[in-house]
């Protein structure tokens, strides 16, 4: 994905860049010094705590709705853990707003001329859609496969192999034109290589939805048939689609469209295929947040 931005000539209206009475952002309740440059997005407000639990200090801990921020240093790195809640709707909100936060000036509303650019990793739980994928494995996310129809909100300016993947995925699945186009939105390449050795590596789906738009039916019936299945036998070059969750398309698009670095890592805690779960899959997270953690503070 190209960096897509505008550049705005006068300053943004209240309307548009909405701030509360501190002179923070609307939704996130963050002023620019609380955000570091490495910022790990979690969906569950309550996993914050135990990536914050192993910081060396803590100084920053704030809250509003869903999004819960904790900015710390970890062997002398500081670092933002900061929670999105679920789906593609609230990641439209907190990457703007993480981006407004660091490169507009929120008393003139101009945009800064030098830019930041953070390395924003989304850590979460997902369920495998290849058999030998293991649960309690980890999974980092070369590509975002989105069905949720934000980008297309965006002028995005898709690449190559991203155009790529999405004309063979349409073909090969036969997409019905009544369903939201799909997208392909890579991963930042220096954050895979320096995040994801011994990982399993490949596509994730992101569904706008946890049952129908995940294959899963309790008393309606699907729009698309077999779409786990589906899925699971796509091939394109080396890539194929590991697993699904419901952030990564959004979080890639729009961080590639602003100019910031993104991937995901995900812990499998359930494999759609051979029916399996985690038995203790907060252990799996754990040692996930602890990997992570080593791995941004290794130079």
């Amino acid at each position: 994905m190209k960096n897509s931005t505008i550049q705005h000539k006068t300053p943004l209206l209240p309307s548009e860049l909405i701030l509360n009475p501190d002179g923070s952002i609307y939704h996130l309740n963050l002023l620019p010094e609380d955000i570091a440059d490495d910022v790990i997005v979690v969906g569950d407000q309550h996993r914050v705590k135990r990536i914050s639990d192993l910081f060396d200090t803590v100084e920053v801990v704030k809250e509003k709705r869903e999004f819960v921020t904790h900015t710390g240093t970890y062997k002398g790195k500081r670092i933002t853990a900061l929670s999105t809640g679920i789906g593609c709707d609230n990641i439209d909100i907190v990457i703007n707003e993480l981006d407004a936060i660091v490169n507009i000036d929120l008393k003139t509303r101009l945009p800064k001329t030098e830019q930041r650019s953070l390395n924003i990793i989304r850590l979460g739980t997902s369920g495998a859609l290849q058999e030998d994928i293991p649960v309690d494995s980890f999974v980092i996310s070369s590509y975002g496969l989105g069905f949720d129809g934000l980008a297309q909100f965006y002028q995005a300016q898709f690449e190559d192999d991203e155009l790529e993947l999405q004309a063979e995925f349409i073909r090969q699945l036969n997409w019905k034109k009544e369903l939201n186009t799909p997208y392909f939105a890579k991963a930042n390449q220096n954050l895979v290589e320096k995040i994801g050795e011994g990982m399993i590596h490949g596509i994730t789906a992101t569904a706008n939805g946890f049952y129908g738009p995940q294959g899963r039916s309790l008393r309606l019936k699907p729009n698309v048939a077999g779409l786990n299945e589906q899925l699971n036998q796509f091939r394109y070059k080396e890539h194929r689609i590991t697993n699904f969750e419901m952030e990564t398309s959004a979080l890639y698009a729009l961080s590639g469209m602003l100019g910031h670095k993104a991937t995901t890592v995900c812990a499998i805690i359930a494999n759609r295929f051979t029916k399996t779960f985690s038995e203790d899959y907060k252990n799996t997270v754990d040692e996930l947040i602890h990997v992570l953690l080593e791995r941004l503070t290794h130079s």
